[in-house]
């Protein structure tokens, strides 16, 4: 029993970190920078990534219900948020506009961290599987495991960069941010309808 728990939990907390989808993303946003600098960003976004999911595994229920806010919220803003960053990727700025972009600090903590890794589906999923795993050991190691995985992909998205050329990372960069706005809108969907839901029953 405890290792179905823990693989089924580590299996679909990868899904949803979704770190290959998420390889064109950290691409583009790391773009300009330095192979071995960019390793280091994305270690110390991952670890920032892994702590506020630890966070949200102890204190998610907790924070949820002080703030009054429940999981069709969390599906709508998130389902908002992966949709303005999508259409980044799909319609990129002018030349002349990704030039002074380039200027810009690199990253740190939004969007590598959150909400590409530590999302708004990553941090619900924690809050739901807290409350129905055996023990909170198993919840844990579920989510190491499902962070290293993605960790090891992420790291080797630069070798990825050089396979494909700009070209390829481009046309990558486009399909997966039509697929991901696909993602978005029924996440939004999903929120909006759990709303409907909810207050029908209360009709």
């Amino acid at each position: 029993m405890y290792d179905q728990s823990l693989f089924y939990v580590a299996f679909s907390l990868f899904l949803l970190m979704d770190p290959i989808g998420n390889i064109p993303f950290y691409i583009s946003f790391l773009r300009g920078i330095e192979p071995k600098r960019q390793r280091v960003i994305i270690l110390r976004e991952l670890v920032i990534a892994l702590l506020i999911i630890f966070l949200f595994t102890f204190l998610g229920s907790e924070l949820m219900v002080f703030l009054q806010i429940d999981n069709n919220t969390i599906q709508i803003a998130g389902g908002i948020v992966l949709f303005l960053l999508c259409l980044k990727m799909i319609f990129p700025p002018p030349r002349n506009q990704s030039e002074g972009l380039s200027h810009d600090p690199e990253p740190f903590i939004v969007p590598l961290a959150v909400p590409l890794v530590a999302g708004p589906a990553v941090l619900a999923a924690v809050i739901i599987y807290s409350k129905q795993v055996e023990s909170t050991m198993v919840m844990l190691s579920a989510i190491l495991i499902a962070w290293f995985a993605s960790l090891l992909i992420l790291l080797a998205s630069s070798q990825l960069k050089k396979v494909l050329g700009t070209r390829g990372i481009t046309a990558l960069e486009r399909l997966m941010g039509l697929i991901l706005i696909l993602i978005s809108v029924q996440m939004f969907l999903s929120g909006l309808g759990g709303y409907i839901v909810k207050y029908q029953s209360h009709v």
